[in-house]
């Protein structure tokens, strides 16, 4: 079901899985496509740093998360992954108020790596572009 709030953009919903180091961000929403996980916020005052700024360390996790999802969800949800590395880089900023987006590509999976890219757009800017190695690892059972 997505959401009707009007500051929301369509088709997200409230994103399907909680952790204690997202917690303090909710609300976070997610839509799923065929290929990939993108995962959007609206920014607010405890998203940003001492400057004001939205703090990178967010926008790092959350593509890291976005990146780790949309691996998981072209495996068909399968398997679970770790991080091997990511890498950020900063070409912009964003401010309170606007819609932060993941959007990820999923490069290359195999049986025991994936491999993921990622543009983090600002209301539609593109402000950041992440990188991520993922190793695939057997699910826990429940």
């Amino acid at each position: 079901m997505t959401t009707t709030d009007p500051d929301i953009p369509e088709g997200f919903e409230r994103h399907f899985r909680q952790s204690p180091l997202t917690d303090p961000w909710e609300p976070l929403y997610s839509k799923r496509t065929d290929k990939a996980v993108i995962i959007g916020l609206r920014l607010a005052r405890p998203h940003t740093n001492a400057r004001g700024l939205i703090h990178g360390g967010l926008i790092a996790a959350l593509a890291d998360n976005a990146m780790g999802h949309s691996c998981a969800h072209v495996m068909g949800g399968q398997s679970s992954l770790v991080t091997i590395g990511i890498a950020v880089d900063f070409t912009g900023s964003a401010q309170v108020g606007q819609w932060l987006a993941v959007e990820s590509d999923v490069i290359k999976t195999g049986s025991t790596i994936c491999f993921a890219q990622s543009l983090i757009k600002a209301d539609g800017v593109v402000i950041a572009r992440g990188n991520a190695t993922f190793r695939v690892v057997p699910k826990k059972a429940a």
